[in-house]
């Protein structure tokens, strides 16, 4: 992170420079320390610039001129997330900053660090990567504008965009940039998104039309929401490196071409990345922690992908749905590092990838015939085709168990529990050994049609995995609880199915703090149903809370007992003419308002 760094380690230059939202943090969890890390096991000499004053040019020069090009990235989460909540308030809170401090990435950042890289160093190569970069590939819609914007690369002054999962994408531009091919001549790398002008568009049209679809361009989806889904679609459809292809969209004044899906890595691969020598800490130049780290910094990491693809996760058209699992030794030698680390109590808090139970599935055509293109391999009920055994999990987790000094292996959060239904096994293995004290899962909503739309189990799987997650843990003598995660104004989710989950809620005593208001974040389904109001995948017309105050009373539903509430949930009430719920009688959710106090 400085010139004196580099001049310890022998370097009078750096090749690479990773500019990054995030406070630096050397950890797996981390996609600035994975790339840097990567390229720096190739033989690249490596330098970041964490959370550079994005109004100072200086600070972009801190590190001189990288001899290959600049790495931009908007850190671990778009940084329109970071930077506001569902109901579009600034956050006062950031876990990826030292201190827990707000305010020190810009609104989007990609597009703010990209300028200014081109201000300070015109002539050097721009590669931008990440969540924000990757998801925000296409014309994409965008909650906090409230409208259609452009392909981050039509905005931002960059060469190349590398989606999904990295590390492969990066080492390639490196190695042809250091073998002098211009930037503006690598154009034919998987996994990248890059651009050219309209006149070699409409030159060379049927050319950059071999093996690639058009979807709708810019122009008409930012209009036409029904264009707008069926690109979504389009888009979706393709992300598979087997039998996906690439995608072209044309904007006012460029065209974006987005190459097919980079290959997922081998497992000899992934094992090699996650044992890379991260030192599992903050950067030593920072005073004050970064709390994102502490939550998991003695994490394991298992696995990427995810067959879920629930309608308001992005992780499909980011790391893809097939599942590549690491090797049980290499996860092994991971968690006997940590022996090594101070701090380390003998106790893993996390251990998973997406998903806690996905580790060791597979399915027999993906190595042939990709992933399906029209459904999904875990919803309405799992594919005969896909292999749900637990029996590789269990392996790794007696073994993760047996290592000296390891105390405690724990899978507090991320268990599919559709999945765990499926495996007795597993449950018991989990229930006897892995939950500290609670499990946390997601049913995210207890109405069917909701749970529908969102591609989730519906109510009774939920219902049935708590009775046998209680039935085994009274087996156990363990005194051990479920804590449900629920989320309100998804798509689909009318005023009524918020009641009829507050009325559920009362009925079996699943009150919960886990609850959050659905943001509709750039490239998931459920975004563009909520911009479209219509699914994607059937064109039928879908219910979309858009107003802040029906979302805000939806929210207020899960939440109906708490007095700062009571006007909200006395509004949805009436609004749904279901008055009769308040009351004191047994059935009501909240009292009578009592002489202008708003308790009861």
């Amino acid at each position: 992170m400085s010139l004196e760094e580099a001049k310890q380690k022998g370097w009078d230059e750096l090749d690479i420079i990773i500019v990054t939202g995030d406070a630096y943090v050397d950890h797996p969890g981390f996609g600035t320390s994975i790339i840097g890390r990567v390229l720096e096991d190739a033989g690249y000499r490596v330098g970041v610039i964490a959370q550079p004053k994005w109004d100072d040019p200086e600070d972009f020069k801190k590190l001189g001129k990288p001899r290959l090009f600049f790495a931009i990235s908007a850190g671990n989460t778009d940084s329109m997330v970071s930077n506001y909540t569902p109901s579009k308030r600034l956050r006062h809170d950031d876990t990826y900053s030292p201190g827990n401090k707000a305010g020190l990435r810009p609104n989007r950042a990609t597009i703010v660090y990209s300028n200014r890289l081109k201000e300070t160093y015109p002539d050097t190569p721009r590669v931008i990567g990440g969540i924000e970069a990757s998801l925000r590939r296409f014309a994409q819609y965008d909650y906090w504008s409230d409208k259609v914007r452009q392909s981050i690369l039509a905005d931002a002054p960059a060469d190349l965009i590398v989606y999904g999962m990295g590390e492969l994408q990066i080492l390639e531009i490196a190695d042809k940039l250091n073998k002098g091919i211009p930037v503006s001549d690598i154009t034919d790398i998987d996994g990248t998104v890059w651009k050219t002008d309209i006149k070699s568009w409409k030159e060379k049209h049927e050319e950059l039309l071999k093996d690639r679809i058009e979807i709708p361009p810019y122009i008409e989806v930012s209009k036409n929401k029904e264009l707008y889904a069926k690109a979504f679609k389009m888009v979706f459809e393709e992300q598979d490196h087997i039998r996906g292809h690439g995608i072209i969209q044309v904007h006012p004044k460029t065209v974006v071409i987005q190459n097919k899906p980079m290959r997922p890595l081998t497992q000899d691969e992934l094992d090699h990345v996650y044992e890379l020598p991260f030192t599992r800490e903050t950067h030593p130049s920072y005073d004050e922690v970064v709390p994102a780290l502490d939550l998991v910094k003695f994490s394991i990491n298992t696995h990427r992908g995810c067959f879920g693809a629930c309608s308001f996760c992005a992780i499909a058209l980011h790391q893809g749905r097939m599942i590549r699992s690491r090797s049980i030794d290499s996860i092994l030698r991971e968690a006997e590092g940590f022996r090594e680390i101070k701090g380390f109590k003998g106790t893993i808090n996390g251990l998973g990838g997406p998903s806690a139970n996905m580790y060791g599935m597979d399915c027999k055509n993906w190595n042939e015939k990709g992933v399906c293109k029209d459904k999904i391999c875990i919803y309405p009920k799992a594919c005969p085709s896909l292999d749900t055994s637990h029996k590789k999990l269990i392996e790794l987790m007696r073994r993760l168990r047996n290592l000296p000094d390891i105390k405690k292996v724990f899978v507090g959060y991320g268990v599919r529990y559709d999945l765990a239904l499926l495996d007795e096994e597993y449950m018991e293995e989990l229930c006897a050994h892995h939950v500290s004290g609670q499990l946390k899962v997601a049913p995210e909503h207890y109405c069917d049609s909701v749970t529908d739309v969102m591609k989730k189990p519906d109510r009774e799987v939920f219902e049935r995995f708590e009775h046998k997650y209680k039935e085994i843990n009274k087996k156990l003598g363990k005194d051990q609880y479920l804590v449900a995660f629920l989320m309100s104004s998804h798509p689909g989710c009318t005023l009524n199915d918020m009641i009829e989950t507050a009325e559920y809620i009362r009925d079996t005593g699943r009150y919960t703090r886990q609850v959050q208001d659905f943001t509709p974040t750039p490239m998931t389904s459920a975004t563009c149903m909520f911009h479209t109001g219509l699914d994607p995948f059937t064109g039928k017309k879908i219910y979309v809370a858009t107003s802040q105050k029906e979302k805000s009373i939806q929210r207020a539903m899960l939440h109906y007992k708490e007095p700062a509430n009571y006007n909200l949930v006395y509004e949805g009430l009436k609004r749904s003419n279901r008055l009769d719920l308040v009351g004191n009688s047994w059935n009501c959710l909240i009292g009578r308002k009592k002489g202008g106090n708003n308790g009861w």
